[in-house]
């Protein structure tokens, strides 16, 4: 990565946190980043594939690919509320409760807001890798594209079921069962979260045909995950406050990776 490259990227990166943390104190909204979170990388991404003059067809590939990404999540967010005011997600608010408030103004700044937007940026250096070694498109880059595809539309497929399921449950006074476990939350029971980060590791992989080899990108794919796991386990944990049977469900479906459940058991 030339001068160049290096400055612009962290010219983006300095300017999103600035703007993220700065909302942020002055909203007491802590979900800026989330806001921000289906946007940043294809700025990114097409950052690299605009340095090539948008004429490598691996990092245009790479470019669509992650536009389309952005659009889905961007959608899916937008309808739930993010946007909206007061949109912010609940986890910050349980979090707040458990922290002095000086505590959480120290976790907003260097985690929700520094580490956060620093993987949002590793996730995409693969990218750069294709910029790098601008080696011919390859039946590789075909089958990691495809893939991606699939993993797009099961991610779809998902939201829109937890998406029917929360309005189905709005608008009954007495819902059961309490959270959803048909569909592809039968056999994941975040369905979601794994499409979510095999893009990203697809991403990754696209670095890895263009190099030859293991690049050091990995990093923002391996980031990424310990985020989601750290994630899934909080918000878990709150989850099974709120539902006691929730345990039950736990024991039978898988907790990311889908696979068949251990048991056929209806839990309500």
């Amino acid at each position: 990565m030339n001068a160049f490259q290096v400055c612009l990227c962290l010219c983006v990166f300095a300017g999103v946190c600035a703007l993220c943390w700065v909302l942020s104190v002055i909203t007491r909204e802590y979900s800026w980043v989330d806001r921000i979170w289906s946007l940043v990388p294809v700025v990114y991404v097409a950052i690299f594939a605009a340095f090539a003059g948008f004429a490598d067809a691996r990092l245009d590939v790479m470019f669509v690919l992650v536009l389309l990404w952005g659009a889905r999540l961007t959608f899916n967010f937008a309808r739930k509320g993010g946007y909206a005011r007061g949109g912010e997600d609940y986890r910050w608010v349980v979090l707040r409760g458990k922290m002095a408030p000086w505590q959480f103004q120290v976790f907003n700044f260097f985690f929700i807001t520094i580490y956060q937007n620093l993987i949002l940026l590793l996730i995409t250096l693969p990218a750069w890798t294709a910029l790098e070694h601008r080696t011919p498109f390859s039946a590789w880059d075909v089958v990691v594209a495809v893939v991606f595809l699939g993993c797009l539309v099961g991610e779809t497929v998902a939201d829109q079921q937890q998406w029917n399921f929360h309005q189905w449950k709005k608008s009954v006074p007495d819902p059961s069962p309490r959270f959803l476990q048909t569909g592809l939350f039968g056999i994941s029971r975040h369905p979601n979260f794994f499409f979510e980060q095999a893009q990203w590791w697809l991403v990754f992989f696209f670095g890895v045909v263009a190099f030859g080899g293991l690049p050091w990108t990995i990093a923002g794919a391996v980031l990424l995950t310990l985020l989601f796991v750290g994630s899934t386990i909080f918000t878990e944990s709150i989850t099974l406050g709120r539902y006691p049977e929730y345990a039950a469900y736990q024991k039978v479906t898988s907790a990311v990776v889908p696979w068949f459940p251990r048991r056929r058991v209806a839990v309500s």
